[in-house]
């Protein structure tokens, strides 16, 4: 019987935590980990960066990242699959190739590229959310498609040691190692629906130990200050176990790994990836032990005809200032200072609000007086601008993210 292919997450997202990555590539006993750090927010910034300097654009902590975890890699024999490219995968693995030179270590980097779109989105296409044209939304910053596993593929069979891309799908970061080891037809639909399943309990990294789960007193979580993050052991039919490291903090329970299931998915019953669409109604879980549970069962309703793609556009920005007092009549001098701000910006800002925040000492001693117990502040929030008067400097960062459908078939691997 062959050995089971076991995969680990080591991100959730571009600022997660960097020792549990660590941990599992050196004693996880992984063949794959895969770092899941890119969000449709995030790529926006990250193309915002690349205009700014051609040379970045890639994920913020990937240098960090790889400069910890390369010797546990090549140590181990564990093979790296990750987002982290954002909007520049080749200078990403440019940066790569120089901590791997700068440590002495021999290693091959793949790329993948074909997620920006820019170039290619019609200015009638429709937004999926409101089905507003997309040129009604000014100037665009990004544009960047979906891909699948279908895209990484040759990625891992050239052999690369580290596989660094754009955008691509969370859970199909997943598949992709599943389809390449096992030698899954891309039209085995059930088969790519089971591992989709377990790819997307497994993206939110620390998420399916109870980090999202916990709720004090009603749902407790062990040792969250050291909560591990995940495995899954997935045989060739694309059934799995989900499992953590011995000794690292959470929990994998049925109650963690159904919240898992369903976050962030719409329509149980169609689940859509650039893959396939997965129905998670006839997903299976059983515990079968401590911090382990099966996961089996999920089916596919065919592959979407169109990939989403997800579009970044200079929106302004949301200012947020201050202002605190303490003493005799604080709350009067707080509400004063927000009028004189109301009066000194309003006409800039027509949709600026200004918030009283008072908060009380939860230490209420017999000498305590009322301006002791009482800490008001103004706080401003200024709205963003008019497209009239987005600004275009650094600081115009792409603050919200629609998606549209592109036509293009060329935009499908």
């Amino acid at each position: 019987m062959r050995e089971m292919l076991r995969i680990g997450a080591g991100a959730g997202f571009s600022g997660d935590r960097l020792e549990p990555a660590a941990v599992l590539a050196e004693r996880g006993g992984i063949r794959y980990l895969v770092l899941e750090c890119l969000g449709e927010r995030t790529v926006a910034l990250a193309q915002l960066r690349k205009r700014k300097d051609p040379t970045r654009g890639y994920d913020p902590l990937l240098e960090r990242r790889i400069e910890l975890l390369l010797p546990l890699l090549k140590r181990h024999g564990v093979r790296l699959v990750t987002n982290m490219g954002a909007a520049n995968p080749v200078a990403a693995a440019d940066a790569i190739v120089a901590i791997a030179k700068a440590q002495k270590t021999p290693i091959r980097v793949a790329v993948v590229t074909g997620d920006d779109v820019l170039a290619k989105i019609a200015s009638d296409e429709l937004t999926l959310e409101s089905g507003t044209p997309i040129a009604e939304y000014g100037e665009l910053v990004s544009a960047n498609a979906y891909l699948g596993a279908a895209a990484l593929l040759p990625a891992l069979q050239s052999g690369a040691d580290i596989v660094i891309t754009g955008r691509v799908a969370d859970p199909s970061l997943f598949l992709a190692p599943m389809a390449h080891e096992y030698g899954w037809p891309l039209d085995d639909f059930d088969r790519l629906a089971r591992g989709t399943s377990i790819g997307h309990l497994l993206e939110c990294a620390g998420q399916l130990c109870g980090g999202y789960y916990a709720e004090p007193g009603r749902k407790d979580v062990p040792d969250m200050a050291h909560l591990g993050f995940p495995y899954a052991d997935v045989d060739s039919d694309g059934n799995a176990t989900l499992g953590k490291v011995e000794d690292t903090g959470g929990c994998i329970t049925l109650a963690t790994a159904k919240e898992q299931l369903l976050y962030e998915v719409t329509d149980p019953f169609g689940y859509v990836t650039p893959d396939v669409v997965a129905d998670f109604s006839t997903v299976t879980l059983r515990e079968t032990g401590p911090n382990r549970v099966e996961v089996r069962g999920a089916t596919a309703k065919g592959r979407p005809p169109k990939l989403k793609v997800s579009v970044g556009h200079l929106a302004g920005y949301v200012g947020e200032g201050e202002i605190s007092y303490g003493g005799v009549n604080a709350l009067g001098r707080a509400r004063l200072a927000g009028e004189i701000i109301r009066q000194r910006l309003g006409k800039a800002f027509p949709d600026m609000r200004i918030d009283l925040i008072v908060e009380s000492n939860p230490t209420k001693s017999a000498c305590a007086s009322p301006h002791e117990r009482r800490r008001p502040s103004a706080r401003c929030l200024s709205a963003r601008k008019s497209k009239r008067s987005t600004p275009t400097g650094p600081r115009a960062a792409a603050a919200r993210a629609s998606m549209c459908r592109s036509r293009s078939a060329s935009f499908r691997r």
